[in-house]
């Protein structure tokens, strides 16, 4: 699961109170599912920041899965000498998967496609497991939108451990009022959580922020992703960390890439 999906799929709504409000949600949840749908089409630039630093890569689909191209580092341009190696880098990829067999081809790509069938899942489970009440309307980012706050719904009972996730979590959601697209999400850890099997444990505290910006063609994706986490690693070691990740550029993915 990529970092921002996590706050994503944190955030799916779930019944609301009344028709109105269920059927607000509801067409949210159609827009949304389109735009997860959509993404794996189109490439595009990134920067993360983390552990006080910056990488920028172009993203981009090559026969079947995602190949991310380091840029720059710390906002400064790659020099010449590591522009050839990120480029080789690239070009071995490319040949790579041009020589792959049938089966290791569909065994790479199914990788990828299972990460984004779990991603799934949880858009399948998050109908069931919050309640969803309208908090007033706004504007944001010269936006019309609603407001809604999202608690766990008592009694949920989660499918599979990456589910569990979502029985301890509370957040907020803007909607844009024309299109039902999600203008921005806000999610925050209000009981402990298991992430990813039993090795570590996502305490109080954590944070996760997700602003989405039209691309085109009836698509919004992420344009930036933000997660302050506290956890545990093994249940014992204390851990935080603060990761950033901004995302420009989208542009269809070009279909004769790598072939």
């Amino acid at each position: 699961m990529t970092r921002w999906a996590i706050g994503v799929v944190l955030m799916m709504p779930g019944t609301a109170f009344t028709q109105d409000v269920h059927t607000i949600i509801q067409q949210s949840v159609e827009a949304t599912d389109r735009d997860w749908k959509a993404a794996p089409g189109y490439d595009y630039s990134q920067q993360v920041r983390a552990n006080g630093g910056t990488k920028t890569y172009e993203v981009m689909m090559i026969m079947g899965s995602p190949y991310e191209r380091l840029t720059a580092v710390n906002n400064r341009p790659l020099t010449a000498q590591q522009q050839a190696r990120e480029q080789q880098k690239l070009d071995l990829v490319i040949k790579q998967r041009r020589n792959e067999s049938s089966q290791q081809k569909n065994q790479r790509v199914a990788r990828y496609v299972k990460e984004q069938q779990q991603n799934h899942l949880l858009i399948d489970q998050l109908t069931r497991a919050f309640e969803f009440t309208l908090e007033g309307e706004q504007k944001l980012d010269s936006r019309d939108v609603y407001v809604f706050r999202a608690r766990p719904r008592p009694g949920y009972r989660p499918p599979n451990l990456q589910a569990s996730v979502l029985k301890g979590m509370q957040g907020r959601l803007w909607v844009d009022k024309g299109t039902f697209q999600w203008v921005k999400v806000e999610a925050e850890v209000i009981h402990p959580v298991t992430i990813e099997g039993f090795l570590a444990r996502v305490e109080p505290g954590t944070r996760f922020e997700l602003e989405k910006a039209p691309v085109g063609e009836g698509i919004w994706l992420p344009k930036h992703f933000a997660m302050r986490s506290r956890s545990k690693v093994l249940f014992l070691v204390p851990h935080k960390n603060l990761e950033e990740e901004t995302y420009w550029g989208y542009r269809k993915a070009a279909s004769e890439q790598g072939q």
